[in-house]
């Protein structure tokens, strides 16, 4: 069946893009589902098509035709979850590294999406076709905590929540280089885009270039390593996301001097380690070697539950491969970011 919404443009709208009225006039509906129904010409003004990028007209009849959600086609599969909480409205969910979050180029089949599906069928359809239920992601070889809605009601609030920075999400990273003695702290703002020479990456890209996006991450110093060290090579640090671009603490890091140690993509991986002293160059290599991922990890989830108004917060204790690192650097019990 076919659902119809009808708006009136009111005076105070004037101008405004039709994207961002329809969005506060049909809350239940996400912006880009609004975006995907102009461009398939289901939404008309005074009953002419809309165009994707057209504005406000006081008094204008807006019309929308919004068909049911596709089915998805994506199999159940019976993956493993590590659920921290769940109830009627949603899942959060302590994800392994290795995993992938959801179907993508080369990856078809036993991702996180799959693992949902099993677990709770009327996940399908939520939020997408794809990425049924999926409020944000997680790179594969991040850990840590994500939540999923299982409602459409569910859905709508914490993407709006998340959309105005509503929903905190603080990571624990070891990195290359110290940025300060612990404690300090920093704040890099610096949009992000497609690298134009490596379309597979992510840059600091000038603010206004093709493709960027304002990005901004927090950083505070938890420890420098080795801990008994008087020259220490590593720092732990605690990173919260004031927005949310694709591989953005990774990106951030890397272009202030600080990579993700094991993060190879962005210059954290074993040729940082092959070009320190020789005396720092095996403790590095080893400490790579062993990890086989970027050491980075979503450690706390906090944001105001959709259906029951409560603030909650979540934590997910560093998985082993992270606690063997860090021990092998002397530090033995962080495993917060407090």
């Amino acid at each position: 069946m076919t659902a119809t919404r009808r708006h009136q443009i009111l005076p105070e709208e004037q101008g405004e893009r039709l994207d961002r009225v329809l969005a506060r006039a049909w809350p239940e509906l996400t912006r880009s589902r609004i975006q995907a129904l102009l461009k398939a010409g289901h939404v008309l003004v005074d009953g002419l098509a809309a165009r994707p990028s057209g504005s406000a007209r006081p008094g204008a009849v807006i019309e929308a035709q919004i068909p049911d959600a596709e089915p998805s086609h994506l199999v159940a599969e019976d993956i493993p979850l590590a659920i921290v909480y769940e109830d009627d409205a949603l899942l959060v969910i302590d994800k392994p590294a290795g995993l992938v979050v959801h179907p993508g180029a080369g990856v078809r089949r036993g991702t996180l999406v799959h693992a949902l599906l099993a677990h709770c069928p009327n996940i399908e359809g939520v939020g997408g076709v794809a990425r049924p239920g999926l409020v944000h992601r997680l790179d594969k070889d991040t850990s840590g905590l994500l939540v999923a809605a299982k409602t459409d009601a569910a859905f709508q609030a914490l993407t709006r929540d998340l959309a105005q920075r509503k929903i905190a999400r603080r990571y624990l990273t070891l990195v290359w280089g110290v940025p300060g003695p612990a404690g300090a702290t920093g704040r890099i703002e610096a949009a992000i885009g497609r690298d134009p020479k490596e379309r597979k990456r992510m840059a600091v890209r000038p603010a206004g270039a093709s493709g960027s996006r304002p990005a901004a991450t927090r950083w505070r110093v938890l420890a420098t390593l080795p801990a008994e060290a008087a020259r220490p090579r590593f720092a732990l640090l605690c990173c919260e996301l004031e927005s949310g671009r694709t591989h953005q603490i990774r990106v951030h890091l890397s272009h202030a001097g600080f990579p993700v140690v094991g993060d190879a993509t962005y210059g954290g991986g074993v040729k940082k380690a092959l070009s320190l002293p020789p005396g720092d160059r095996r403790l590095a290599q080893q400490l790579v070697t062993d990890l086989g991922r970027q050491a980075l990890h979503a450690a706390e989830l906090e944001f105001q539950h959709p259906t029951l108004g409560e603030v909650r917060r979540f934590d997910a204790p560093l998985p082993q491969d992270l606690v063997r690192a860090l021990a092998s650097l002397g530090l033995t019990t962080h495993s917060s970011c407090s």
